[in-house]
C-alpha cells in the first residue's frame, strides 16, 4: 500500500511539473494567448496578405485586431521610416477607413531590433462607429514591416498590447522570415 501511494505522488508530482514547464513555454516561446489569428480581412492590393489576429481580453482594449505585413523593398535604404506623413502613408490605416484623423504627432518605437514610428488615429467606420486605431512602421534595410491595430478601446492600451505581441517569440521569427527568408533572426 506505501509503495502504490509512493508511486501515486510520483507520478502527481511528474504531471505538476510538466504542467508548469508547459505553461512556461508556451508563455515564453508561444503566442500571447489572448490573440488568436484570423483571416487576413483586407481586400488585396499590390502587396501580399500578412497575418490578422483578433484578441477580446480586456488587456487588448476588448474587441481588438492586429494586421501585420511585410512591404519589401518599399522603404527609404537610408532614413527608414523618419516621420509621421510615412506611417500615415504606408501602415495600411486606409484599409480600415479611408475617414482616419490622427490623434497626435507619432514618436519612435523599436520592434525586433528595427525601428521605425508609431502613430495613433480616429477612425469613423461605416454605420457612425468610432475606433481607435495604431499605426506602425518599422524598417530593416530597405523593407518596411506595417502593423496597425483597431478597436474600441484607448489608444495606450491598444498600442501596449500591439507592441507586447510583435515582441514575442513566435512573432519575432514570423517578422525575421517574412522579411529575408528567415536568414536573419531578431533576438
Amino acid at each position: 500500500m506505501r509503495r502504490l501511494l509512493g508511486i501515486m505522488i510520483a507520478v502527481l508530482a511528474l504531471g505538476a511539473m510538466r504542467s508548469m514547464a508547459s505553461d512556461r513555454a508556451g508563455s515564453e516561446e508561444g503566442p500571447e494567448p489572448h490573440w488568436r489569428e484570423i483571416a487576413w480581412p483586407m481586400p488585396r492590393d499590390g502587396w501580399p496578405a500578412g497575418r490578422a489576429f483578433r484578441c477580446k481580453q480586456a488587456a487588448c482594449g476588448g474587441n481588438t485586431e492586429l494586421y501585420v505585413r511585410p512591404k519589401l523593398g518599399f522603404c527609404n535604404c537610408d532614413t527608414g521610416v523618419a516621420d509621421d506623413d510615412e506611417v500615415d502613408r504606408v501602415a495600411d490605416i486606409d484599409l480600415i477607413s479611408a475617414r482616419f484623423v490622427p490623434r497626435e504627432a507619432g514618436h519612435v518605437v523599436r520592434i525586433a531590433e528595427m525601428s521605425g514610428r508609431l502613430r495613433s488615429y480616429d477612425l469613423a467606420m461605416p454605420g457612425g462607429a468610432h475606433h481607435t486605431a495604431v499605426g506602425i512602421a518599422v524598417s530593416h534595410r530597405c523593407d518596411l514591416l506595417v502593423a496597425v491595430a483597431q478597436g474600441g478601446s484607448d489608444a495606450p492600451q491598444i498600442e501596449r498590447a500591439a507592441l507586447e505581441f510583435l515582441e514575442t517569440v513566435d512573432m519575432r521569427r514570423w517578422m525575421a522570415a517574412a522579411l529575408e527568408g528567415g536568414e536573419t533572426s531578431f533576438r
